[in-house]
């Protein structure tokens, strides 16, 4: 099991938004490619995308600058796993990587009819990894108030 997957690549001219930077939505898919790389590992499973929530978007991202994505495991349930992702860029000329983008992912894990399947149980192993868990537990209590105050309107 791996709880840990970071991707590291140069954003190219094709990621370019009208303003110059690197676009959202080419963002998202790296989130969601690293977050995939790193469920996946860790349950050795095919996930599906559940949930995406809280994305942040701090500052944009320059063409032609090292981006970093770091995706990591800090809950599990049954069948799902909650995957904190960070995504970091600096210019080439530089040796700092600054936050730029940080969200939460919850993977589900499926067997080949669709159907969910048990995903390693992660147990929290330093105060950091402690901390990280009881925000997915924070995270997935709001989702729940948010979804019933929603109801009337599904």
């Amino acid at each position: 099991m791996q709880q840990k997957t970071v991707f590291q690549f140069i954003s190219e001219p094709s990621d370019v938004n009208y303003g110059g930077n690197v676009h959202g939505g080419s963002v998202m898919k790296w989130i969601d490619q690293a977050g995939y790389a790193c469920a996946s590992s860790w349950s050795s499973s095919y996930c599906v995308t559940v949930y995406v929530g809280g994305i942040r978007f701090y500052s944009p991202i320059k063409i032609g600058h090292i981006v970093k994505v770091e995706a990591e495991v800090i809950y599990t349930g049954k069948t799902s796993m909650h995957i904190a992702i960070n995504v970091f860029s600096r210019n080439i000329k530089h040796k700092d990587f600054e936050k730029k983008t940080h969200c939460i992912i919850v993977f589900v894990a499926v067997n080949d009819d669709g159907r969910s399947v048990p995903v390693p149980e992660f147990l929290a192993s330093s105060e950091q990894e402690r901390q990280m868990q009881q925000y997915a537990i924070k995270l997935m209590d709001l989702r729940k108030q948010i979804e019933e105050e929603m109801k009337p309107f599904m």
